[in-house]
């Protein structure tokens, strides 16, 4: 992938370390989505800290990500933060936008050895692909968004990556509410922490918050949900794709492998593959392994709509070869 042709970086860090002072009248004090500041992070954007950021690399063995290295208080970094945004979430999930802020997270920065900010990286199965270092022109925002974003997910493809990112709300939840609008009541309050969980990719983190949510309401069904969903991400971050249908193809009697492929599908959107995976698995006389293709079909079958009809005729067949 060629990397944008762009030599300028951020003027307001100096290669020598002096501060460049003419950047402090570019900076803001409003907070991601408030008037005046940064365009705020949901949808298929995502906020990404040290503690969280190996949890990215993991979970881009499953789904392309591209790196966004920038200052979120720098107002000439805001159109070109937006414009990525509403081009990944312009995807529904082939990519995932990760986003970090070097001032806070600096040996972040350090491990991708960037001279300032923005810098932007495409990251498949954990490994980085430089794209742009430096603030791109108009043309070259364009290039990016309309040539380069589309063949990042192509290159994810022939590796083996297809999976789909997760969608962590609305993206404008934060700007509306500041105008009065009550969007930001998607998120129930007692969903709020495994909410962020999910959203700073610590998928095994937002599975445990969520299922406390349960043991307080069991009936909650939004909670039920993303728990699976969490629990799904958590189990495949570090799936090698091609690896994990190799050896579903070549243990096809291995619960274990039948029910790593069966992830990979249900990450990918081939919800009916992987419910038929597991089916047919049963039908082909693994009664032995009825318990836990059971359980996670249970935990499959809450992800759908109830309504969706792959899931009625799942349900029916499950229960059909329980008997």
């Amino acid at each position: 992938m060629a990397a944008a042709n762009n030599s300028q970086t951020n003027p307001g860090i100096s290669l020598a370390g002096a501060v460049d002072l003419s950047s402090i009248k570019h900076q803001v004090q409003a907070e991601p989505g408030q008037a005046g500041g940064a365009p705020s992070a949901g949808g298929y954007v995502i906020d990404v800290t040290e503690s969280t950021f190996q949890a990215v690399l993991q979970t881009s063995a499953t789904y392309p990500v591209v790196l966004l290295l920038w200052i979120p208080t720098d107002d000439r970094l805001f159109a070109m933060a937006k414009t990525l945004g509403d081009a990944v979430n312009g995807m529904k999930g082939q990519v995932q936008l990760a986003r970090v802020d070097i001032n806070a997270e600096p040996g972040i920065a350090q491990a991708f050895q960037i001279k300032g900010a923005p810098a932007l990286f495409a990251l498949i199965g954990g490994r980085p692909m430089p794209i742009l270092e430096g603030l791109p022109s108009a043309e070259e925002l364009t290039q990016i968004t309309d040539t380069l974003l589309p063949q990042i997910v192509q290159l994810a493809q022939q590796a083996g990556v297809t999976g789909t990112a997760p969608y962590s709300g609305d993206p404008d939840a934060d700007a509306a509410a500041g105008e009065g609008s009550d969007a930001a009541e998607q998120v129930p309050p007692e969903h709020q922490q495994a909410h962020q969980l999910a959203a700073d990719g610590d998928y095994a983190g937002a599975a445990e918050a969520y299922a406390q949510v349960l043991e307080a309401n069991p009936n909650d069904t939004l909670a039920a949900r993303e728990r699976s969903k969490a629990l799904l991400l958590a189990r495949s971050g570090n799936a090698d794709v091609r690896e994990v249908r190799a050896a579903a193809a070549e243990h096809p009697d291995d619960v274990d492998a039948q029910l790593a492929v069966a992830d990979v599908d249900m990450i990918g959107g081939q919800i009916e593959d992987a419910f038929s995976r597991l089916l047919d698995f049963l039908a082909a006389g693994h009664k032995a392994d009825l318990e836990p293709v059971r359980k996670r079909l249970l935990e499959y079958f809450v992800i759908p709509e109830p309504d969706d009809p792959r899931l009625k005729a799942a349900r029916r067949r499950l229960s059909t070869l329980m008997y």
